[in-house]
């Protein structure tokens, strides 16, 4: 079972890696951020995954962290690009 385990935190590590690049490339800011998102997960499955392997019930605690952590993330990202008017400054007609 240790192999497996050992597999799988190998392939979260080649995911962290390819999204590292993505960060690296990406051609806009919400591709950044979603590779960010990516760092976010695969790292809460790769904590999840050392924890089980190294039998370190703290390791779950700090997995439950950067996912709260990668939450707060994305929610500032989404309020600051959020945008409550069209960019010309026109106002659309309200619906009738």
């Amino acid at each position: 079972m240790t192999w497996l385990l050992e597999t799988v935190a190998l392939l979260l590590l080649l995911t962290l890696a390819l999204g590292l690049i993505r960060i690296w490339r990406g051609p806009t800011i919400a591709d950044r951020m979603l590779a960010a998102q990516l760092f976010g997960t695969t790292g809460v499955g790769l904590l999840l995954v050392l924890a089980e392997l190294q039998q370190m019930p703290a390791l779950r605690d700090v997995a439950l962290v950067l996912a709260l952590l990668a939450v707060m993330a994305v929610l500032a990202f989404v309020a600051r690009v959020w945008r409550r008017e069209p960019e010309d400054g026109t106002e659309e007609d309200p619906p009738t």
